[in-house]
């Protein structure tokens, strides 16, 4: 059955060809996809479609467009876009083969595209901090007298006006520019007790709820709305590929592990602070690990007791640990990081393999900022770097360079460009080459490890 599928597809790719520059000339479905072994794809930089993480792509849509080319062995070729409508036209002028991204699906675009692929029902929820339920709002109507704050012109704006109205009056509608602000940000204020109330899609707001697990976003304050995948008229093959991919992939394991690794696993260890470190093995130590820590460090130059706050932060001191995004081990390596050092993934559970492939990688991110003459700059871009991805921080430095600042300075500087770089202005410039990036993470990452090194050094004198 599979060989005369595949034959049925290379008579029509023989009568269906693609023009220059990918450009369409009378059709190019999913036939001359095989023939090319390139899925090309669009999608827009975001937390939940696709972003570059530790020098690695990531994101919901990313992980299930490369699962789907997996089935067909195909490689996926990823085009970020500006924006919704950009990948509109970039679709139908035949400069990509599908719109992997949350497309809200209308009546009115079904003339010109195809719905198919991943497809998902989502609303607007609340998103309020835990608290005894005494004061949690259950109800919309609870809102009557409550400050819910929302960026200014935005869709949600628009829904919490309507829900107002809709209830007589009494939401108190506080407006923030979008200029500076995400809804993301707003989350992350309504977790550290900034603001009271926000409203995000849900999709988004259990991803958020992953790095923040004292938000509740369970009420939903919108009707469904659904959303889809989408590919041009004329590839109606690779429609019916992508739903039948979907629809039984719903069932299996690689579909629960994405979506488990988006929406369910939390983000990095938010417990870890400075005062809660006590090692319970004596006066000198730091952890069962201190041998290989003290062995690779003089190896490559580098504090042993700098290796063990890298690993505590990593993984608190658990060989066997992975993170949300795939590092494993001690020193929380990528896989791909690993194998660039030498190293098997399979090894990585090995302490003195992981320990070792740690030690070198910081080393190697310190020799890449040798140009930075401040040898506490390089270390700190360094482990921006280990956290983040080079990639990020080489734009952070640039957008440091273009608007005035130093690209040598991490306090105030980089730092600061890291940040701003969830921004579209900021991502989107023509100096930035690595995208949309949420760089909170990554300073607190760096001050928590240099706080840890600081401890450490104090506990241990040499």
């Amino acid at each position: 059955m599979i060989r005369v599928l595949l034959i049925s597809l290379t008579v029509i790719s023989l009568s269906v060809s693609c023009g220059e520059e990918g450009k369409l000339k009378n059709g190019y479905d999913l036939p001359q996809i095989l023939q090319n072994d390139t899925l090309r794809v669009l999608t827009l930089n975001s937390s939940t479609s696709y972003f570059i993480y530790r020098d690695q792509p990531m994101g919901y849509h990313y992980d299930m467009i490369t699962e789907f080319s997996r089935q067909y062995n195909l490689t996926t070729k990823i085009i970020v876009a500006e924006n919704y409508n950009s990948m509109l036209k970039l679709l139908k002028k035949g400069e990509a083969d599908v719109i992997a991204y949350n497309m809200p699906v209308t009546n009115e675009m079904r003339d010109s595209i195809l719905y198919c692929g991943v497809q998902q029902i989502t609303h607007q929820v609340l998103v309020q901090r835990v608290q005894h339920m005494d004061f949690m709002i259950t109800d919309v109507a609870d809102l009557i007298g409550k400050k819910v704050t929302v960026i200014k012109g935005s869709r949600f704006h628009d829904r919490i006006t309507n829900l107002n109205n809709e209830l007589g009056g009494g939401i108190i509608i506080e407006e923030i520019s979008g200029d500076t602000t995400l809804v993301e940000d707003l989350v992350r204020m309504v977790s550290r007790g900034e603001i009271e109330y926000t409203v995000a899609d849900d999709d988004l707001a259990k991803f958020n709820q992953t790095y923040f697990n004292n938000i509740d976003v369970h009420l939903p304050i919108s009707f469904d709305q659904r959303s889809s995948w989408i590919v041009r008229k004329d590839s109606p093959i690779l429609a019916d590929s992508l739903n039948n991919w979907f629809e039984k992939s719903v069932a299996q394991p690689a579909y629960l592990r994405i979506i488990k690794r988006y929406f369910e696993v939390a983000k990095g260890y938010s417990d870890v602070h400075l005062p809660t470190f006590k090692s319970s093995l004596g006066k000198g130590v730091i952890s069962p690990y201190d041998v290989y820590f003290r062995q690779y460090g003089e190896a490559v130059g580098l504090d042993w007791r700098l290796l063990a706050a890298v690993s505590y932060q990593e993984s608190t001191f658990n060989s066997e640990g992975s993170s949300w995004a795939g590092a494993k081990g001690l020193m929380g390596l990528m896989p791909a990081t690993a194998a660039s050092l030498g190293i098997d993934s399979a090894m990585l559970i090995d302490p003195e393999a992981n320990i070792r492939g740690g030690a070198e990688y910081l080393q190697k991110l310190i020799v890449f900022f040798n140009s930075v003459e401040n040898s506490d700059e390089r270390l700190k871009l360094a482990l921006a770097s280990y956290n983040g991805g080079i990639g990020h921080i080489t734009d952070a430095r640039a957008l440091a360079k273009k608007y005035g600042a130093d690209e040598n300075v991490w306090d105030g500087s980089v730092e600061k460009f890291i940040q701003l770089k969830r921004l579209e202005q900021y991502y989107n410039d023509p100096v930035c080459k690595n995208g949309y990036f949420r760089g909170d993470e990554t300073v607190n990452y760096v001050s928590d490890v240099l706080g840890w090194w600081l401890h450490f050094k104090e506990k241990v004198k040499e």
